[in-house]
């Protein structure tokens, strides 16, 4: 278990966390989400002490992270898939975290071949591509079995197989009762691996709940209805306390209301549909609604590419 007690992290005049307080349970993939300046990486890297609070405290197990005597065999994190020296190979970059670590040699060869990097093990990781910069990151993470995991943005550079096997391998370390942290900005990949989401926006805490719950709670979803008295149906739906939004002459959204209900209010009236239909919102949608306000860096909502020849 990761806990977060009103975690805050100043740089100079930046205020990067601002009194974060969240729980990672064990037993479940947690996505930690936030746009770009969010706080995100920072809070990670204070997890494993790369960085420390200003104020607050984050724990381990109940433990900072300066107190593990021998930290990769209770935390395995990637940060950056480019912490390798370029020199080195792949085996010798994990057979050095192993010795520094205490950690059997003959893991590192039971890490590469779960990362699919045994042929490759004695080539230098500065010829690798980011994928297999990633792999490397994600061996190193895993080498010394641990029952914290922490990732961030762990599918960058990966191929389509590369992706399924990233999703298969974080939920297979939650079903072991490990865990597990991950961030990423692909949200369609979070709605199929993650379990519960914590996310963040200028630092602070914004949501924390299980997927379903998040979605539900900030988008909700709607019923779609084609009709050609659309008017007339918006007049009596709205008298049922529905909210309601016109999409088009005979196109209406309607909020507060199911599908079932509607098809009923319809039917009473002598009114005719079209299309009835239960529409439910994306992760994406509900995330791009939360943050919408929170994020530095938006580009404008009518921002056409223009030719500057």
């Amino acid at each position: 278990m990761i806990e977060a007690q009103q975690l805050t992290k100043r740089y100079g005049t930046t205020l990067a966390v601002d009194d974060l307080t969240f729980t990672v349970a064990a037993g479940q993939v947690t996505g930690f989400l936030g746009p770009n300046g969010s706080g995100k990486s920072t809070t990670m890297r204070m997890i494993v002490g790369l960085d420390a609070p200003t104020s607050g405290r984050i724990t381990v197990a109940g433990r900072g992270y300066g107190k593990l005597r021998f930290p990769l065999h209770e935390v395995g994190a990637l940060l950056d898939a480019h912490a390798v020296h370029p020199g080195r190979s792949a085996r010798n970059h994990l057979v050095w975290l192993a010795d520094t670590n205490v950690i059997p040699r003959r893991r590192v060869d039971v890490v590469l071949a779960m990362v699919g990097l045994t042929e490759v093990a004695h080539r230098r990781a500065g010829t690798f591509s980011l994928g297999m910069g990633q792999r490397i990151g994600i061996a190193a993470a895993l080498l010394g079995d641990p029952q914290v995991l922490i990732f961030d943005e762990p599918i960058n550079g990966l191929d389509p197989e590369g992706i399924l096997w990233v999703r298969r391998l974080l939920r297979s370390l939650a079903d072991e009762g490990r865990t597990v942290l991950v961030s990423s900005h692909l949200m369609a990949e979070m709605a199929l691996t993650a379990d519960h989401l914590i996310v963040i926006g200028r630092g602070r805490l914004l949501a924390s709940g299980s997927v379903a719950e998040f979605i539900e709670r900030t988008s909700g979803h709607h019923v779609r209805v084609a009709t050609p008295q659309a008017p007339g149906l918006a007049a009596l739906l709205r008298e049922k306390g529905a909210t309601v939004t016109a999409n088009g002459a005979e196109e209406l959204s309607v909020k507060g209301m199911e599908c079932r209900d509607v098809g009923i209010l319809a039917a009473g009236a002598g009114l005719t549909l079209y299309e009835l239909s239960a529409q439910r919102a994306s992760l994406e949608d509900a995330y791009m609604e939360l943050t919408h306000e929170h994020a530095d860096f938006r580009a404008p909502a009518d921002s056409p590419l223009r030719s500057t020849r």
